[in-house]
This record gives structure tokens, C-alpha cells and sequence, in this order.
């Protein structure tokens, strides 16, 4: 179906002298029409190990759990909550800058794209969003990571704390879209539809310029603070590029880690589990590199949460990334195009992040240990390595490949018999 913005994009290219048609023409492909969610996944991979060779690596509940930390601090839960009396800033925390520069990047392609549309939702998926979040923010802290820092970047970092939260997140997602439908045929409050909001038709057309405007600020930021001399916001530099690309990637490609999982519950639809298939596939060989000349300690990205931790957090991750419509990055790309239904879970995500570490913290599930041989451990797991656990490469790639293998099978056998649908 012909949108009024697209409709009104072919007739200004139609109408435009060809030398411009052309460029107009060239626009469209790069900024409006979708993107391939493999090539999403591969530009994805590209940014991921960039960051790694500059010793960094990708997470997002660290930052959102700093988000709920300042609140709860402002509203007087700090003390309760054993929260330190100085937190750091959002802009010079890692994860929380990345979270906010991808923000960032996903509202320009937006702009850019011209599909930035503020969308409210029936009332009760604000309650589904608020529930949805708070389940978030209790399964990244059981996992040590949501989707992003608990399943992808440990599976990446060749740890099984990766692929357990990977068979957690299957189950939740499960029985989390059960438990929706069930919501859908028992609950009929709340269910209508706001009336959509139009933006104006001159606000429109003015917003690739604006898109091109945050793109010059970002430059501008992330070069003033790579040259400014300062280690540490020369650091925070090539984090806002890498975070703002990822943004923008993951909103033109429409690359989401709820979707992977979901999707083949609902309609049997594989293509963005396979998009996530293949990004890993090529990622871990590629990490591997990086690990064996000792580029970057893989231990920095892997949580002390195998297996318990890994796999009953991906569970209620799981069942909370159906009912809130998104992941953690995925929901973080989503808020950047104007869906008010993400904001609220994203604000829960981040809320429930803080209390539930808090608490775990406090009841000591948590509180890392350091054992005789310098791997951390909590009561809920510990830091689990393929290659030490094999005593070499060749059998933990092997690992992870068979992995990848059966998830690849299962999805593209479910895509032609719609065995494992559920609806």
C-alpha cells in the first residue's frame, strides 16, 4: 500500500529535472526503502568488532540500569536500595552513552526516512508495556544481560552463558505469547484504538533536513571529544560513532532480537532469525581472532551467570520482551521512531533493572567472588568459557556452530510446516 509520504515522494521524483531525479532517486533507495535485515545483521557484526578492536563491546542493560539508578535516587530510594550517593554521568558511562547515541541514530534514520510518526497505543498496552518492562529488567539482572549483553555478545565472547539464555528466550517467548493470546480472547477493556495523530504536512517535509542536521551535531560531538586530548572522552568519541551507526542500522534494517525469537511462535515468519543466525555465524569466528592474538579479554563481556542465572533469566526475559513489543535494543530504536508504548517499557525496563539488582545484590545471588583462578562467580553461575571448557578452539567453534545449525534447521523447517506456531 502507497502511503501519503510515499506517494508524495514519487511524484516530486517524477517531477524533478533528471539530473536531480537521479540523486532523488538514490535518496529513496538509502534512506526510505528497507534495508535487508541480513545486511542489517552484517553491518551490525562490522560495528560489533570495530568496537572489540578498540577494547570495547556491546552491551545496553548497563545503561538503562544506570537510567533506573539516578530515579530511583531522585524519588529518595537511593538509601534503601544501597545505591552509591555519586552515580556517574549518562553522558560518560559506556553503555548508557551507547544507549543513547543509538537512540539517536534511529531517530535520524527516522528522520531521515521520513517515518517518524509519534504512535499511541490502546490503554491496555501500556499495562502490557509496564509489565513487559519489569519482567525486562528482572531477567537481564538474573542473566547478567538482556538479549544484547546476556544472549548475543556472550554467545559471540564463545560463552554457554550466551546459548543458555538462548534456550530461556525460546521458552519465554513461548509461553509469554500463550499468555498474550490468552489476554487477547479474555481481556476487552482498553482495546480501542486512540485516534491517530497526523503530523503536518510541512513538518514532514523538513524532516530530512533535520535528519542531516543530528547527523552534522553527532560528528561534531563525537570529533570534539576524540581530539580533545582527554583519554577517556576520546573513548566515549568512537562510542558515540559506533552507537549512532548501530541506531541507525538496526531502524533502516528493522533488525530486532524480540522478532528472532517471536515470530516463529506467531506466523512462522524465520527471516529475521535467520538475519541473527548468520550476523553470529560470521561474528564468532571473527571474535575468535581477536581472542587468540589477545586483541580484548572475552571475560569483560561474559556474565557470571551460567548456567542458572542464564537460562531462568532468559525465561522471564523471554515472556517480558512479547508482552512490552520489544527487546532492549530493539525497544530503544523503536522509542527513536515516536511509539510512546516502548517508552513506557523502556522506563520500567530500566526502573525494575535497578530495583531487582538492587535487591539481588542485597540478598547476595550477586555479589561476585573471585575463585583461585581469577574467574568471577556468583550463586547464580559463573564465567563459562568454551575454550577453556574444551582446552582449545577447535571444539568450542564446533559448539557454537552446532548451535547455530540446529536454530538455522528448526526455524526453516517451522517456516514450511508451521509446527512450532502456536497461534
Amino acid at each position: 500500500m502507497t502511503t501519503t509520504i510515499d506517494y508524495q515522494a514519487e511524484v516530486s521524483t517524477a517531477s524533478a529535472p533528471p539530473w536531480l531525479a537521479g540523486f532523488k532517486a538514490d535518496y529513496e533507495a538509502i534512506f526510505v526503502e528497507g534495508w535487508s535485515p541480513y545486511l542489517g545483521s552484517v553491518l551490525l557484526v562490522v560495528m560489533i568488532v570495530g568496537l572489540m578492536i578498540s577494547g570495547l563491546f556491546w552491551g545496553v542493560f548497563g545503561g538503562l540500569k544506570l537510567w533506573g539508578d539516578w530515579f530511583n535516587s531522585a524519588i529518595g530510594l537511593g538509601p534503601a536500595l544501597g545505591l552509591p550517593e555519586t552515580l556517574e554521568e549518562p553522558l560518560l558511562h559506556r553503555m548508557s552513552l551507547m544507549n543513547i547515541t543509538l537512540l539517536l541514530g534511529a531517530f535520524c534514520a527516522a528522520l531521515l526516512s521520513r517515518q517518524f510518526q509519534v504512535s499511541r497505543p490502546p490503554k491496555l498496552e501500556y499495562i502490557w508495556a509496564a509489565l513487559g518492562g519489569c519482567f525486562m529488567g528482572l531477567g537481564a539482572t538474573l542473566a547478567g544481560g538482556c538479549t544484547t549483553g546476556g544472549f548475543f555478545t556472550p554467545a559471540l565472547h564463545s560463552s554457554p552463558a550466551g546459548w543458555a539464555m538462548w534456550g530461556g528466550l525460546l521458552v519465554g517467548a513461548a509461553i509469554g505469547l500463550k499468555l498474550l493470546l490468552w489476554t487477547l480472547d479474555h481481556i476487552e477493556w482498553g482495546m480501542q484504538a486512540p485516534p491517530k495523530l497526523n503530523m503536518p504536512a510541512n513538518l514532514v517535509s523538513s524532516y530530512p533536513l533535520l535528519g542531516f542536521g543530528v547527523l552534522l551535531a553527532i560528528i561534531a560531538w563525537a570529533a570534539g571529544w576524540y581530539y580533545s586530548g582527554n583519554e577517556k572522552l576520546a573513548v566515549r568519541g568512537i562510542i558515540i560513532v559506533a552507537g549512532f551507526a548501530m541506531g541507525f542500522i538496526m531502524h533502516r534494517s528493522r533488525l530486532c532480537f524480540a522478532r528472532a525469537f517471536r515470530e516463529p511462535f506467531m506466523t512462522a515468519e524465520g527471516e529475521m532469525t535467520k538475519a541473527i543466525i548468520l550476523g553470529l555465524a560470521i561474528a564468532i569466528p571473527l571474535a575468535s581472532l581477536l581472542f587468540k592474538n589477545k586483541v580484548i579479554d572475552p571475560y569483560i563481556a561474559i556474565p557470571a551467570t551460567f548456567w542458572v542465572g542464564s537460562l531462568l533469566g532468559g525465561v522471564v526475559f523471554g515472556i517480558g520482551m512479547v508482552f512490552a513489543g520489544g527487546c532492549a535494543s530493539g525497544s530503544l530504536w523503536r522509542m527513536a521512531e515516536g511509539h510512546l508504548k516502548l517508552w513506557v517499557a523502556v522506563f520500567f525496563f530500566a526502573w525494575s533493572g535497578s530495583v531487582t539488582s538492587a535487591l539481588l545484590r542485597q540478598a547476595g545471588l550477586i555479589v561476585k567472588e573471585m575463585t583461585l583462578e581469577e574467574i568471577e562467580e556468583t550463586r547464580l553461575g559463573y564465567q563459562a568459557y568454551f575454550p577453556l571448557m574444551f582446552d582449545g578452539w577447535g571444539w568450542a567453534l564446533f559448539a557454537s556452530a552446532a548451535v547455530l545449525l540446529l536454530w538455522y534447521a528448526l526455524v526453516r523447517y517451522n517456516e514450511s510446516t508451521e509446527k512450532f506456531t502456536l497461534l
